[in-house]
């Protein structure tokens, strides 16, 4: 039935042979409940933490099922690897509201937390709410230049594109420039972690379980760091490179952002529909893209998000009957129906590819630990506002705005790894340059950004043009090269370049991605996302200075 609804489609959403992709959307916005299964009446109220491509889809699910007098159930929307450092140190409060269920998106998750915390809250079995496999996803003229659908593709394929000096004028097409592989942090992103698998997986070609050896094999390190090379940049979510690449699209030039991004196979379906947010309250908003991508299975095998449900060990009595009767709910014909509806695979579907296991909990930790002396390094200006606003008190936390900030930026700078190129400048109504950009920064970072003082107004638009063309000055094509900058205000100081002179100035020749942080109530955020969309890098709304913690880790996991 689900390759039938695929035939019905056009070709705009072309699959693989082998590995068909998702059905076809329509929102049913009156359901019936009569088919669901029985549930006692309940006041009882659950949390639970989902992986973002789902938590849409399980609120309204969930406020369907509220409505049944079953027990109310309230659906809060946390990445994979955010969640499990926060269950992993023990869920503090400014972690936010302690969740009873947790929802990532694969049960990698649960092995890295079962091996990083001794006392791990979940339990020994976590079932299945839903499963979308990984893929790579690519420009449909690309993979067609490449032999597809006739030749079966996979992670040795992207090797000889991102080795190649080349690059696509290999296969006919110079005007499409070098191969640009897209991947999320795996650290922090279920497709970045499966997509990091499956490359060591590919390097080996091993049929049976993955060893910490094979792991440290000189001949594997050599294939993954060939992978990882052609990285644009790391993302904390798929969201930042689908969004840039609707953009692109939009503007006609879909095949100059990004060759290839590995996802979900039910990103894929989203993007294809002109949503690639996946949020079932945009769809149909947007303009299905004039360039679709194509799902490709790795011929090597893919890994599988299986989206496990873990009710947490702390969940009292009544709310584990509640959360019981909310998967069974979630697990019936009629809610599988509407997974499938936006894109997933539901639980009785067969995959006709072959799945990777996920590798034992040490070879998981070992793989993580490979990748992060083996990833593409960062060449990062971080640009911190310290005009006379930031002395206004943070509500609710009895501190300033600038000391949430220089916290949170303090923590973010041990995220750098020794290979990446970090400077720092703060800036007002002019701008200081305080760390140089080079290696081994770390503790002269921590050092300026505790030295900060608020005083002067805001010259955004100078500085952030400015640190674009400083960066780019340093750019290296072996790096990722990029701008953060920080402000809770908006473009104060007078005689300076216009909005529309400075994002002029942002289209130069070497690729510096600005990544902004609207902090404040007062921040310009639309400015800031003007900023961010012309040079195909994220903007990050922290307008709540409660949460610029959480905003600072999301940030540098593009890095």
């Amino acid at each position: 039935m689900w390759e039938a609804r695929v035939r019905r489609r056009s070709r705009r959403f072309s699959v693989l042979v082998v590995a068909a992709v998702v059905a076809g959307a329509i929102i049913v916005v009156v359901r019936t409940v009569h088919a669901d299964p029985d549930c006692a009446p309940s006041t009882a109220g659950v949390r639970i933490a989902a992986s973002s491509e789902k938590a849409e889809l399980l609120r309204q699910m969930a406020a369907d099922y509220s409505r049944k007098g079953c027990g109310k159930v309230t659906v809060a929307t946390m990445a994979s690897g955010a969640a499990l450092d926060a269950l992993a140190d023990g869920w503090t409060r400014d972690d936010g509201a302690r969740p009873d269920v947790w929802s990532p998106a694969a049960s990698a998750w649960l092995t890295l937390l079962r091996q990083r915390a001794r006392s791990a809250p979940i339990p020994a079995d976590a079932p299945s709410i839903v499963k979308t496999p990984l893929v790579i996803a690519m420009p449909e003229p690309m993979a067609t230049a490449l032999g597809w659908p006739e030749k079966a593709l996979g992670w040795g394929d992207v090797l000889e594109l991102a080795s190649s000096e080349q690059g696509w004028a290999r296969h006919g097409h110079p005007e499409w420039g070098p191969f640009r592989l897209g991947k999320t942090h795996p650290g922090f992103s279920t497709s970045g972690l499966n997509a990091t698998i499956g490359a060591y997986v590919a390097a080996t070609g091993v049929s049976g379980d993955l060893t910490t050896r094979d792991v440290a094999a000189p001949k594997v390190r050599r294939f993954v760091q060939g992978v990882e090379r052609s990285i644009v940049h790391y993302g904390d979510t798929t969201l930042t490179f689908l969004s840039n690449l609707q953009r692109a699209d939009d503007a006609g030039a879909a095949m100059s952002y990004i060759s290839a991004v590995t996802v979900e196979e039910k990103s894929v379906w989203d993007y294809n529909e002109g949503n690639p947010t996946g949020d079932p309250a945009t769809l149909g908003r947007h303009d299905k893209p004039e360039v679709p991508l194509v799902a490709i299975h790795p011929k090597e095998g893919t890994l599988l998000s299986d989206n496990p449900y873990a009710v947490l060990k702390w969940a009292s009595p009544a709310k584990r009957k509640v959360a019981a009767d909310f998967l069974a709910y979630l697990r019936a014909p009629t809610q599988q129906k509407r997974f499938t509806e936006h894109g997933f695979r539901s639980l009785d579907d067969p995959l006709p590819v072959r799945i990777l296991q996920v590798p034992a909990p040490k070879v998981l930790d070992a793989v993580l630990a490979s990748w992060a002396e083996l990833r593409k390094p960062a060449n990062v200006l971080m640009v911190m506002d310290v005009s006379g606003s930031m002395e206004a008190p943070a509500s609710g936390t009895g501190r300033s705005k600038l000391a949430l900030a220089q916290s949170a930026a303090k923590r973010a700078v041990g995220d750098f790894g020794p290979r990446d190129r970090v400077g720092l400048w703060s800036f007002s109504t002019g701008r200081t340059e305080l760390v140089p950009i080079a290696t081994g920064t770390r503790d002269d970072l921590r050092a300026e950004i505790d030295r900060l003082r608020p005083q002067g107004a805001t010259s955004l638009h100078d500085t952030a043009l400015a640190a674009y063309r400083h960066v780019q000055d340093r750019a290296r094509s072996d790096t990722i090269n990029a701008v953060v900058l920080l402000t809770d205000g908006r473009n104060e100081v007078q005689q300076t370049i216009t909005l529309d002179h400075l994002l002029k100035g942002l289209r130069g020749r070497h690729p510096v991605r600005v990544f902004t942080i609207a902090y404040g109530a007062d921040a310009d955020l639309e400015t800031l996302k003007a900023v961010s969309d012309t040079t195909r890098a994220a903007s990050y709304d922290s307008r709540d200075p409660g949460v610029i913690d959480r905003i600072f880790t999301e940030v540098i996991a593009n890095f």
